[in-house]
């Protein structure tokens, strides 16, 4: 009661706005190079007063007392730029702009995720870190899932042999505890979850923002471990890009990608559009020459655009549309065959489409603002999973007449508003006042009428938000809210508060404390839709008829230090974690039926999930970069957990190594050479592994090794003049020492889910991009 109590005394006492005698304003553009640049922020110092650009790059700052003042521009990546005013009764109304000048050596982004409202960095009551598409190009990452490991508490793992599907796990724990947005919207449907993260194209993104932990409640179901949101590329000039890029994945197969964007953006600013191509082909790996693959063939061809419209100052429209075409093969790699032909397969062709609309109007001198939007997915699937029995059975004639060829068909609807009011005097402080609504339905349709499997489930979930973000003064901020859900899975009405203190006793330094609640539904998840070979037959999972929701209360404390000089930056943050789940699901073996392994998903009593992670970064005289961060954590279950029928249980969650990290180190000794050195680290992880291949004659979990991952890039730009453009040409090496798993099962009767370690062999690759200057 004494947490509720609080919250709401952070939130309505943001209602009470003493008198004082505003008498004057100050506005102004800020620019780069002449052109306008959105989300600058503009401080007046001394006082809690300020400003953010909107699209055309305009500020205002209402009702300022006449004085002297102080005024800073900043943005991400420039030099932050102090000029002088004074207001008066003869000028009560100033006008100053500003042009600001590049600067890499700044670590302080503009965020939108942790409150739902744009803020930067170092101002969020919760931390928010930042993959950008420059980290995306060092790394060379191809898609969403190859990005996503390079950040601290995350890890993506590969959980299929035969299709490879892949999972994002934050703080340790499973994909279904955490929720995917894009561009702010869940629209990430429960079988996007299954392999949307690779068939997302990095030249889509324009970054990605990761909130972990408690700081995520205020998106709703799934969103207890964290919160990834995709932000797609926005126009902000006139420019161009076109790449090829070639992979030869352990000398064995080839991998092809060309991708392309184009941007346009009318000359005041009031209109623009990105679009964008990515077009791939990949052939079937086989690592242990058994004739059957460890990589799936990848057909994948991907557009979309992004279009923006601002009639006038205070108005903006975003519409984002896209479109992916995946067919992705698995299994015996024998030529000429069907898949029902075939000793053992999996067949996946995807069609996705994907659109959302946002409007937002600003009012009350810009001190208010109300946001709608609209945003819907729908994924249609035909698959095929089967194993071919011995010829000359009943199973086999049985199996040709009715093979398992399957349909998926699943929607995702999302519509909310948000009303933002900012209230610029509130006791010393200012106070952002968030409002909001949004209802979420998804409509998932999966069936395999020779296995007598079917999922039709349609889940609708309204909910609504309100918080609280209330800047005391220049050193504390207190952010507190609720969010209340109704779920037409569950009875009651499911209250979610959460909380964050934020303190900066000086600019370089920020300590924050969170608090927050969540739930997941009983309903049909990413990797439930995922049906496994194991045992010599097929693995599916089914949900208990008396499934509970689970939740979860979390914890977070971390410390933020950054130590800024002429030459360098450096700095690290440290977080420690705790997250309680009660009810928590997992999956029981309920034994064998003529198809194969059963699971069902039920609630366990309750499970701990906590631990620590340090990251550091620095930059040096704008040459070095470095970046990088390690995770060290335990999660376990109450009671031990039983994953396989007559093996002992286990309180440790599987696939969940207590230590895993990565670091990036860059290099660029000058505009036209860059090079760069990364890392992932894996630790030793509980492993079950079914019995039925030739070389698995027993069921076990195993304990399997750690894994390192080098990797490195070498690129260099040439400049050519007559067409305005650069030509870059890099090539490098994936995972340099192939430290690859090296016990995979053999033939048609292996368990896939037994995989584990890197996502791909020693891969060498070469490319080119031409891009404007």
């Amino acid at each position: 009661m004494r947490i509720i109590i609080l919250l709401f005394l952070g939130f309505f006492v943001g209602f009470i706005t003493p008198c004082n005698a505003q008498m004057g304003t100050i506005n102004g553009q800020v620019s780069i190079q002449g052109s306008p640049v959105e989300f600058a922020q503009v401080k007046i110092l001394s006082t809690t007063s300020g400003a953010l650009t909107n699209s055309q790059g305009h500020y205002q700052c209402k009702e300022i007392p006449y004085g002297t003042y102080n005024l800073e521009a900043s943005f991400v990546g420039y030099k932050s730029i102090k000029k002088s005013i004074s207001l008066d009764a003869n000028t009560p109304n100033v006008t100053l702009n500003f042009n600001l000048l590049e600067e890499s050596l700044t670590l302080d982004a503009v965020v939108v995720t942790g409150t739902k409202t744009y803020k930067r960095q170092t101002n969020a009551p919760v931390i928010v870190n930042v993959i950008n598409s420059q980290t995306l190009d060092n790394v060379q990452a191809c898609n969403l899932s190859e990005g996503l490991k390079f950040q601290p508490g995350l890890r993506v793992e590969t959980d299929c042999q035969t299709c490879n599907y892949t999972q994002l796990r934050i703080n340790g724990m499973a994909g279904g505890y955490s929720q995917i947005l894009i561009n702010g919207r869940p629209i990430f449907s429960p079988l996007t979850g299954l392999y949307g993260l690779e068939q997302i194209p990095t030249n889509m993104i324009d970054r990605i923002e990761v909130v972990r932990g408690a700081g995520s409640s205020l998106y709703g179901s799934s969103a207890i471990a964290g919160t990834v949101n995709v932000m797609t590329k926005i126009p902000r000039e006139n420019s161009y890009e076109l790449q090829y890029l070639y992979q030869a994945v352990d000398h064995q197969t080839s991998d092809h990608q060309i991708n392309g964007n184009v941007s346009l953006v009318s000359s005041d600013n009031t209109f623009g559009g990105t679009l964008f191509f990515n077009r791939r082909n990949r052939g079937l790996y086989d690592a242990n020459d058994d004739n059957f693959s460890e990589l799936p063939k990848l057909d994948n061809t991907a557009i979309g655009s992004n279009l923006f419209y601002t009639p006038n100052s205070n108005e903006k429209l975003e519409i984002s549309t896209s479109y992916i075409k995946e067919y992705r093969f698995g299994g015996d790699m024998t030529e000429g065959l069907f898949p029902d032909e075939k000793q053992q397969a999996e067949e996946r062709m995807h069609n996705v489409f994907m659109a959302s609309a946002d409007y937002q109007i600003n009012f009350n001198n810009d001190n208010s603002s109300l946001i709608s939007y609209a945003a819907w997915q729908k994924t249609d699937r035909d698959h095929y999973t089967g194993i071919l029995p011995e010829t000359n059975t009943t199973a086999y004639t049985d199996f040709l007449a009715n093979p398992p060829y399957g349909t998926s068909e699943v929607s995702t609807y999302n519509f909310g508003v948000q009303f933002d009011h900012r209230l610029t005097t509130f006791l010393g402080g200012t106070n952002v006042l968030t409002l909001g609504s949004e209802y979420i339905q998804d409509q998932v349709f999966d069936a395999i009428p020779s296995y007598n499997y079917r999922i039709n489930q349609t889940t609708k979930n309204f909910g609504v938000f309100v918080q609280s973000d209330w800047a005391l003064n220049s050193k504390w901020t207190f952010l507190s809210g609720i969010r209340l859900d109704k779920h037409n899975l569950i009875e009651d009405l499911i209250f979610n508060p959460r909380i964050a203190l934020l303190f900066k006793p000086q600019n370089s330094t920020q300590i924050r404390l969170s608090y927050g609640t969540g739930f997941r539904a009983p309903q049909a998840f990413d990797t439930d839709l995922h049906i496994a070979f194991a045992g010599g037959g097929i693995s599916r999972v089914s949900l208990s008829p008396n499934l509970n929701p689970e939740k979860s209360h979390s914890y977070s404390a971390s410390i933020n230090y950054d130590k800024a000089m002429t030459d360098w930056i450096a700095g690290f943050t440290f977080e420690g974690f705790y997250t309680r789940l009660n009810d928590a699901f997992f999956l029981q073996p309920i034994g064998e039926d003529e198809f194969g392994e059963r699971f069902e998903k039920q609630n366990g009593i309750g499970a701990t999930v906590q631990g620590i992670t340090l990251e550091i970064r620095a930059n040096l005289k704008k040459q070095w970069q470095f970046e990088g961060g390690i995770t060290i954590q335990q999660s376990q279950y109450d009671n031990a957990v039983q994953y396989i029928d007559n093996l002992a249980g286990e309180r440790d969650f599987i696939r969940t190594p207590n230590e895993y990290g990565y670091a990036i180190l860059s290099f660029s000794p000058s505009k036209r050479w860059s090079s760069s050195l990364n890392y992932v680290y894996t630790g030793a992880m509980r492993v079950p592994h079914f019995a039925g291949a030739p070389n698995q004659l027993t069921d076990d979990i195993i304990t399997t090794n750690s894994f390192s991952e080098l990797s490195a890039k070498l690129s260099h730009i040439k400049v050519i003049e007559s067409l305005n453009s650069e030509l870059e040409l890099y090539a490098g090496v994936k995972n340099i020492f192939n430290n690859y798993q090296e016990d995979f099962d053999i033939g048609k009767n292996r368990d896939s889910n037994f995989i584990y370690g890197p996502a791909l062999p020693r891969t060498l690759f070469v490319g080119i991009k031409l891009k404007s200057q």
